[in-house]
């Protein structure tokens, strides 16, 4: 069985931090918190190690996994084109339950899976997250939860539906608890759709309603959100 860590514990996170760090880089999976769900987390830029994380959830290429970064300034390296009104809005929700769609950068040498020349971005609000992508760089984060399954709240719900594809668990109590939970709305990140803002062809869209409102975004770019946004099944697998 895969070892828990429990982050609240000074030698133990100091241990998971150390084996997840040494896992990323063999190409390994690792369970970690984030601030909305816990995710389950592979070397971006490995395309074995992100195929491993799609075989564990039982999804295919064509729900490629989001990524996390560890602050604003990586976004510009990772996208093409940053809208000023995306910069807004990571500004006001970065680091946060927001993530943004935007085209990818050509050049980078990632195999993400089918994902149609973008890449989901986002940069958690989460110390144990954070201090791990600082050390490993961007990781590609999906839910830790099988697919068709509810996203796990705590690293043993992970641990229960993912066991032994993932090779270290970091334990950093409930997830999403900084949230209001809102009947009917998911207690993942907001998927924010920014590709056609960025091509000159359209507005932004909200591709799954989560943690920040569209009130609250809406706010912030005014009528550069389209008033139809609404869940799409072209949505990239963007939890956490």
């Amino acid at each position: 069985m895969a070892p828990i860590y429990d982050c609240s514990v000074d030698s133990e996170l100091l241990t998971g931090m150390r084996l997840a760090r040494a896992a990323i880089g063999r190409g390994e999976l690792v369970v970690l918190p984030t601030d909305t769900v816990y995710g389950v987390a592979a070397d971006a830029f490995n395309p074995a190690a992100v195929q491993r994380l799609l075989d564990a959830k039982g999804r295919g290429r064509q729900s490629p996994p989001p990524v996390l970064i560890p602050g604003i300034p990586t976004l510009a390296a990772l996208a093409e084109d940053v809208p000023q009104a995306v910069t807004d809005l990571v500004q006001e929700f970065w680091p946060g339950g927001l993530t943004v769609v935007l085209p990818a950068q050509p050049s980078l040498a990632w195999d993400l899976g089918e994902t149609r020349g973008t890449v989901a971005l986002r940069m958690p609000s989460d110390t144990i997250a954070l201090e791990l992508l600082s050390e490993t760089g961007p990781l590609a984060v999906s839910s830790a939860n099988l697919t068709g399954r509810p996203a796990a709240r705590t690293a043993a719900e992970a641990e229960g539906m993912l066991g032994d594809s993932v090779e270290v668990y970091l334990d950093g109590g409930e997830a999403g608890a900084g949230y209001s939970r809102v009947e009917g709305r998911d207690s993942s990140s907001t998927i924010v759709d920014a590709t056609a803002l960025a091509a000159g062809t359209g507005p932004l869209r909200i591709l799954r309603h989560g943690v920040i409102s569209e009130e609250s975004i809406r706010a912030i770019v005014g009528d550069q959100l389209a008033h139809d946004s609404a869940e799409t099944e072209k949505a990239p697998d963007a939890r956490p």
